[in-house]
């Protein structure tokens, strides 16, 4: 490849050494790949660079195509481009691989999308087609008439031409289509996607193949339908919610109910403490009503309580059969709707006649494919009083530091989305971006630049970030999650240590408001997310479907088959335009 060019030794030195690395390594770190790079570009033609960037690219696309330059940049030899950081000397170098093996890990840009393409033949003239008809047929929902091919249906006793609830016998003449036009069609959908990316290194590219092609992905649209598969005098619901508290489940439970009611629904049960509920002995189920259910939502918590855990799916089902509950809805995150499609699936196994669906409540707002889960704009919001209590005490005191401790287990949308909401923070750590807190470029010499510029500064921290400093145990919680390390208060005691070792003054306060921001009330925004996940929750229901869970996409609301949403948590993209603007607003830099 290299014979017709003209390359000194050590040139020549360390391609052969990247080549014989690529030969025998079945897996490319991008750091050893930037190194390679990196010194071929500092000693060769930039030519050779640029054929060694295409010849990389063929054996790892993946890591290829995140180190082509930009066509729109000029460069020299010694003024290499990696995406979109800027090479001037070894320790910028250094800094910048650990950058680009960050966005990798993190799953972001062309690596992110490459999992996208698995096992389709991009040389096929019709790929398209066929990725088209394997997303739809990943994404299509499962309805009772798959297991039971006679289903009967009947018409939709949910009109809003009455209030009181309507009877069968009035459903038999009305509402038809020419009178009221309030139904949604099986086949109406969702489009998924809406940014049609031109290049994968466009911020926060989701791309199929390495073109970017544009190609539809399209998703169940919710709502009521015209034809119901459930007899609304034989149905029995029953609500349970599962894992810690969120601002909102009072919401969604409360329009569950008042929904079920305008179909005709007379058995309403909630089931207390979770899973838990259906086999603990001495937990009663609680019958609902719109009377029950009136207030509730003034209030934040679970009128039906929570617990993490619970029995085994076997005797939840054992349960469901006994009590005769023919609907159930369950209100959780991913490990409850894990359990929600588990149960799905046995009654299923069973060929029970039931309709099992999820309404995603989780403020970390970890939850794939969706806009945003209920809760999540109230937490975004009482985080601000802690905030901007951290933010007071930090300011008013002589070299002042306030920490906040945000939730977010494996997720920072909380911290990203506080941060800039406040504008007060100055440095923003979330599990996805890694960071180093001693050094040049860590944390703790910032805070020290902070002070002495500002004479103060504020820190936000998800619970999840800075992990790797901490000891870590095999401890789980009841729902099998890792329980975690407490970055704030190490946060705390390594920026008392490191000033008193500089021997200089640092008044540092630590403010945990993790309870606060989940137990209030729903503010107005999620209010009105939870009616409508409650509304369509139910809809979706006597549609016939089961094993689905509801959720808001591109502002629309949608149905998902729940396996689609639980396969993997939702996380922060470091390469988004969203963290972009984060680092924007506190101004921080990288702490590597």
């Amino acid at each position: 490849l290299f014979s017709g060019w003209k390359l000194n030794s050590t040139a020549g030195f360390f391609l052969s050494l990247s080549s014989l690395f690529l030969r025998h390594s079945p897996s490319l770190s991008v750091s050893d790949l930037s190194i390679a790079l990196y010194i071929s570009s500092t000693y060769t033609y930039t030519v050779v660079t640029h054929i060694l960037l295409l010849f990389m690219e063929s054996l790892s696309p993946v890591i290829g195509q995140k180190a082509i330059f930009p066509s729109t940049t000029g460069y020299t030899d010694h003024d290499l481009f990696l995406g979109s950081v800027r090479l001037r000397n070894v320790r910028n170098f250094n800094r910048a691989c650990r950058r680009l093996r960050i966005r990798v890990q993190a799953g972001n840009g062309v690596s992110k999308n490459a999992a996208a393409g698995v096992g389709i033949d991009f040389s096929d003239p019709d790929w398209k087609l066929k990725y088209s008809r394997e997303f739809e047929a990943r994404f299509n929902i499962p309805h009772m008439t798959d297991v039971f091919p006679d289903a009967v249906s009947y018409p939709s006793t949910f009109c809003l031409k009455m209030r009181t609830p309507i009877t069968e016998k009035f459903a038999e003449g009305y509402p038809s289509d020419e009178k009221w036009h309030g139904y949604v069609n099986n086949n109406d959908r969702v489009l998924l996607k809406v940014i049609n990316y031109s290049s994968p290194s466009s911020a926060g590219a989701e791309c199929i193949d390495s073109n970017c092609s544009w190609v539809e992905q399209w998703v169940h649209r919710a709502g009521p339908r015209e034809k119901i598969f459930f007899k609304p005098e034989e149905v029995k619901a029953a609500i349970v919610t599962c894992g810690g508290l969120c601002p909102g489940l009072n919401d969604v439970i409360r329009q569950i109910v008042i929904t079920l009611e305008i179909y005709g629904v007379k058995k309403i049960v909630g089931i207390p403490f979770g899973y838990r509920g259906f086999s603990e002995k001495g937990l009663a189920e609680m019958p609902l009503s719109r009377k029950v259910v009136q207030n509730v939502h003034l209030s934040g918590g679970s009128l039906l309580g929570v617990s993490r855990g619970g029995p085994k799916v076997s005797d939840i089902v054992d349960s469901i059969q006994e009590r005769g509950i023919n609907m159930l809805f369950v209100l959780g995150g991913n490990g409850t709707h894990a359990g929600a499609n588990a149960i799905h699936d046995e009654c299923r196994k069973r060929r029970i006649k039931a309709a099992v669906v999820g309404v995603p409540k989780t403020i970390d707002n970890d939850i794939m494919l969706m806009d945003k889960t209920f809760g999540f704009d109230t937490a975004v919001e009482e985080a601000q009083r802690a905030i901007n209590s951290a933010y007071i005490e930090a300011h008013s005191a002589y070299r002042g530091i306030g920490i906040v401790k945000l939730m977010g287990r494996s997720s920072g949308f909380i911290a990203m989305q506080a941060s800039l909401a406040s504008g007060q923070i100055d440095i923003c750590l979330i599990p996805e971006v890694p960071f180093n807190l001693h050094g040049p470029h860590g944390v703790l010499r910032h805070l020290k630049y902070l002070l002495e510029t500002k004479g103060s500064a504020v820190v936000c921290a998800a619970e999840g970030a800075g992990q790797d400093f901490l000891e870590k145990t095999n401890a789980k919680d009841a729902s099998g999650n890792a329980v975690l390390g407490d970055i704030g208060v190490y946060l705390q005691q390594e920026i008392k240590k490191y000033f008193k070792e500089l021997g200089q003054t640092a008044d540092v306060k630590y403010i945990d408001p993790t309870y606060m921001i989940r137990a209030c009330r729903a503010n107005a925004s999620d209010g009105i997310l939870c009616t409508v996940l409650g509304q369509n929750a139910v809809h979706g229901a006597f549609a016939g479907y089961s094993g689905i869970t509801v959720g808001i996409c591109n502002t629309h609301y949608a149905y998902f088959p729940i396996p689609e949403v639980i396969s993997k948590p939702r996380v922060v993209d470091p390469n988004s335009r969203m963290w972009h603007r984060c680092l924007t607003s506190t101004g921080q830099p990288d702490f590597l």
